[in-house]
């Protein structure tokens, strides 16, 4: 198949004209206005497309192989932060345990140092925008308890006093999910299993991360809580969903954070931010405590200061929850030969006229991070465009299905006090039919079993992360924002089939464009090789050049 993709033809719209469309669209005369938007944007060709033998199956991924390596992923990712170079600008998990256990800071200065940087960061008209809940005084109490431990020499992990910030999206006791709204106030009684394994672990949860209303947009303006702006240029947006999660990270205010990603949520604010973002595989992290949004689709997972820093969270992260249906069945997870920089006999899948659909700095940034790959022993190998325009369509059937049905129940009583943007998006998904989900599903089952087949022949897939740095913020649009579909579509186009497929993605910094905003590689791998991917994203990094943004804080001095 030669690679193709429909051009995306939208006006750009804001103000009245985007209020008085979203008012139509809810309207008793919405329904004709959005057939035609629909079948404007192609959906008629999508509905006629056949899926061949494939069911509607609810789990199409195949099961994974066990590890070749008796090791546990925790041993092995303590041992990689423990062996980071010192760096003074880059306060990573390695950096955090050093600084701990040699006496040079302790999680209770860290903290008070944190809790200062983050009300000075969020208040004022130079608001940064990156968390929507905090509670300082508990992170004090968390951090004497991680103190304690360490004089001790009883710490609980290498994450013991370490600070970490959760998107809006993840439940922690005593703190309201909101998902970004200004009407969901609902406290959360216990804790999200991502955050129950993280407080297991002693890191300090700093607070609750900004986020795109629901987790609807990748762009990152909250018409309620504030646009998350970019550390590296706060004009510039962060990429979305999970906006504040990667913000933080870039900023230095956390090695760590969590993420959401339904349709690139995590990868692309990480690669506009520049930091790292793992998808892993579908299930492969529990969702448990992180309420529905997009069932077939959502993943939640780590952001990360660094590659060794994501894989730390990632082995204590990962693993079968018995509250999780999805995460139940996984093989173990494991980092085997994560630590190997020789990457002879790896095979790079990449089929150029894709990989070369982005700006041209995007493209020459990652064009040097696959001659890194090869300069290591890597191949290589041409595979055939996937299906963009089918990918497309699916993957926005499934998403907006599940999202209009997750927030139906506040579409009844919130109706007005979603944002245009979310109203907008929810307003589509009511539209599509109970036919053309069960026809999404089936060429969700296709799809897998193409893609499975095209990595028969390759371990990786490799693409930019996003087709274009981070745009400037739509300043004269705030609060409400701008519907701008093709900014959408240069943010998304190589993130879809990724949550479409279950299949896990990292992205990885490499490097910057002309104006110093980060640039992000994606690699792709087979369900449940989240390992290979570490270990090829950490010869990347050491590849490319690390910078530190305009807005930046220290913690450990």
């Amino acid at each position: 198949m030669s690679y193709q993709r429909n051009p995306v033809k939208a006006p750009r719209v804001s103000g009245l004209a985007l209020k008085a469309f979203v008012n139509t669209l809810e309207s008793a005369v919405g329904s004709p206005v959005l057939e035609k938007l629909v079948r404007d944007s192609g959906i008629d060709r999508w509905r006629e497309l056949s899926a061949g033998d494939a069911p509607p199956l609810q789990y199409p991924l195949p099961p994974g192989a066990p590890a070749t390596e008796p090791q546990s992923p925790t041993e092995q990712a303590s041992r990689a932060i423990l062996a980071q170079p010192v760096t003074p600008e880059r306060e990573t998990v390695g950096a955090y345990v050093r600084a701990y256990r040699e006496g040079g800071a302790d999680p209770v200065s860290v903290a008070r140092r944190l809790n200062e940087a983050i009300d000075r960061l969020e208040r004022g008209e130079a608001r940064m925008g990156w968390f929507i809940a905090r509670k300082p005084d508990e992170v004090l109490r968390a951090a004497e308890a991680s103190a304690g431990r360490h004089r001790e020499g009883r710490a609980l992990s290498v994450l013991d006093g370490v600070p970490v910030v959760l998107k809006d999206e993840v439940d922690l006791a005593g703190f309201p999910t909101t998902l970004g709204t200004r009407f969901r106030h609902q406290v959360a009684s216990v804790d999200s299993t991502v955050a129950a394994r993280l407080k297991a672990a002693g890191a300090l949860i700093l607070g609750k991360a900004n986020m795109n209303e629901i987790g609807i947009n990748p762009i990152g303006l909250n018409p309620h809580h504030g646009v998350a702006r970019n550390p590296w240029n706060r004009g510039h947006i962060t990429g979305g969903s999970s906006s504040g999660s990667a913000a933080v990270v870039a900023a230095g205010l956390c090695p760590l954070s969590i993420g959401a990603d339904g349709g690139g949520s995590i990868r692309i604010p990480a690669a506009l931010c520049g930091i790292v973002g793992l998808k892993a595989t579908w299930g492969r992290i529990p969702e448990t405590g992180v309420p529905p949004l997009c069932w077939n689709v959502g993943h939640v997972g780590p952001l990360g200061l660094t590659v060794d820093d994501v894989a730390a969270a990632y082995a204590l992260l990962a693993g079968p929850d018995g509250k999780d249906l999805v995460s139940q069945g996984q093989p173990p997870h494991h980092l085997s030969g994560y630590e190997r920089a020789d990457l002879t006999g790896v095979r790079l899948g990449i089929c150029w006229p894709y990989f070369e659909d982005a700006s041209a700095d995007v493209v020459a940034r990652c064009k040097e991070a696959v001659r890194a790959l090869t300069a290591a022993g890597a191949t290589v190998v041409e595979v055939p465009a996937p299906d963009l325009n089918t990918v497309l369509w699916t993957h926005s059937c499934i998403i907006l299905s599940e999202m209009a049905e997750s927030m139906l129940p506040h579409s009844r009583e919130h109706a007005s006090d979603f944002g245009l943007d979310s109203r907008t998006n929810l307003a589509i998904g009511r539209h599509f039919r109970a036919t053309d989900l069960v026809h999404a599903l089936r060429h969700r089952h296709r799809l897998t079993r193409e893609l499975l087949a095209v990595m028969a022949g390759v371990d990786v897939l490799v693409t930019p992360s996003t087709a274009t740095t981070a745009p400037l913020i739509p300043e004269g649009t705030l609060p409400d924002g701008e519907s701008n579909l093709p900014v959408v579509d240069a943010l998304m186009r190589f993130v879809r089939e990724g949550n479409l497929t279950g299949f896990p993605a990292l992205s990885v910094p490499a490097g910057h464009d002309s104006a110093g905003l980060p640039v992000g590689l994606q690699l792709m791998g087979r369900p449940y090789e989240e390992h290979l991917l570490l270990r090829l994203g950490r010869v990347v990094e050491r590849a490319t050049s690390a910078r530190t943004p305009a807005v930046h804080v220290t913690a450990l001095r």
